[in-house]
């Protein structure tokens, strides 16, 4: 009898210093149970993001990749270069677009726009939404996205790359060795890379991106290959492989740990307004937005995939490029694997700085955040050729209230936004090229040169 006493005493104590705390609330309690109770520790330590300059502390490194801080520099430098894009359609566009085209630190490393182009665009507008198609190309030649860029933020929570977690030769990907042989692209699988690596390989030859050492002679940075990797033989160590590696150390430094849920988290109850921690409440309870998005980036991990019946990009209304009905990249994961049961399944994204990127899903079929949660509280598909037998099971109506949607809303477009991305771009790269393009509209809409 006496420890339930002294145990009494103990929680009433907490309580009313809790509730003494003048930054402390009711709803500072409510969230907090409600957060800790969708752990396995009981903590809120489990949604907390590491620190960036943390390399040993980055979850799902590849063994043949361990971040350093020279590779993390490099990829830096390399990801926004133009100087690397030597393969264009036309002679035009050569050193005219880089990584960073399609990724823009001011819109979430998004493109800014509905579809990613770079070789065989133009122009830049204020943030990437001005980028329009290159007269010269047809449309087939231009190098543009099937789905709407996702954002390299938070990738160290990425264990398969793209929409349909197409990359990455573990994780998701064990046991899908049969669909690795579909294409010379897809076989990068069999290098036995993280999805990372193996996709960022896959992208600069996409993307029309040359890796060799008479380029990092001539834009100067071989010296930097050399202190990232100098256990590489010289005659291995300036290629697509080695650059694909230095990104992917970028890629996992590039994280919102600014954001005021992830300074709520580490104790600084005032960094989220009332209205946002209603909405947080929301995500991690009546809303069941955290059942799929329930990493520290608000991923899903491990993967997973569902359909939820959205628009294909070609169904957007938007003029778009090297897509259509018949782009198996419309199927999702079943696109990759064949799979009846993973047919127009796709990928869970992460969540933070989202209200940057003004197009959201896969086929970028709402325009605001909004018409997102609006769209997942009354779970009506919209796209017919989604069967119904492959819609999610947790696509159901959420009833939420108006009050409530524009708490939710609140919360994923504030409480998730690191206001400072531009941290992780360089001043300037080696070549001294505008960036994240170098074609004349760009740089005159730029500024730059």
């Amino acid at each position: 009898m006496k420890k339930i006493y002294v145990f009494t005493a103990i929680v009433a104590a907490v309580f009313f210093a809790c509730k003494s705390d003048p930054f402390w609330s009711p709803l500072d309690y409510e969230l907090t149970q409600i957060i800790s109770n969708r752990t396995q520790s009981g903590t809120l330590q489990e949604f907390i993001l590491p620190e960036s300059d943390d390399y040993a502390g980055l979850p799902n490194q590849d063994p043949q990749n361990p971040v350093t801080a020279l590779k993390v520099e490099l990829g830096r430098m390399l990801f926004f270069e133009t100087g690397l894009g030597l393969e264009p359609t036309y002679p035009v566009s050569k050193v005219s677009y880089s990584c960073s085209s399609c990724h823009i630190p001011s819109r979430g490393f998004t493109a800014g726009r509905f579809q990613g182009i770079a070789d065989g665009a133009m122009g830049f507008g204020e943030s990437g939404e001005g980028r329009f198609k290159n007269t010269l190309y047809t449309g087939d030649e231009v190098d543009a996205q099937g789905a709407r860029p996702l954002p390299v933020i938070n990738t160290t929570f990425v264990t398969n790359a793209l929409w349909a977690g197409t990359f990455g030769s573990f994780d998701a990907n064990e046991g899908t060795e049969a669909a690795w042989n579909q294409d010379t692209l897809v076989e990068i699988n069999f290098k036995g890379l993280k999805g990372l690596e193996a996709n960022n390989e896959r992208a600069l030859i996409v993307h029309r991106q040359v890796v060799n050492k008479a380029v990092t002679d001539s834009l100067g940075y071989t010296a930097m290959f050399d202190a990232a990797f100098p256990e590489i033989p010289v005659d291995q160590r300036y290629t697509r492989q080695t650059a694909a590696f230095a990104i992917a150390a970028y890629f996992r430094t590039i994280l919102t740990n600014e954001a005021p849920f992830q300074h709520y988290l580490k104790g600084d109850k005032t960094a989220m307004t009332e209205q946002q921690k209603k909405g947080a409440v929301l995500f991690f309870g009546k809303a069941g937005c955290v059942s799929c998005h329930n990493s520290p980036s608000l991923n899903a991990l491990p993967h997973k995939f569902f359909a939820l019946g959205v628009h294909n990009l070609y169904q957007s209304g938007q003029e778009v490029f090297r897509t259509g009905p018949a782009d198996k990249r419309n199927l999702g994961r079943g696109g990759f694997t064949g799979q009846a049961e993973d047919m127009h399944k796709f990928k869970v994204p992460q969540l933070y700085n989202m209200k940057d990127i003004d197009f959201y899903f896969h086929g970028a079929s709402k325009t605001s955040l909004k018409e997102v949660v609006e769209y997942f509280n009354n779970a009506i598909p919209e796209n017919p050729d989604v069967p119904s037998s492959q819609l999610a099971p947790q696509f159901r109506p959420l009833g939420l209230s108006e009050q409530e949607i524009d708490d939710l809303v609140e919360f994923l477009e504030n409480g998730l936004y690191d206001p400072n991305l531009a941290r992780y771009a360089p001043a300037q790269t080696m070549s001294g090229n505008c960036f994240p393009n170098n074609d004349p509209v760009s740089r005159s809409e730029m500024g730059c040169n």
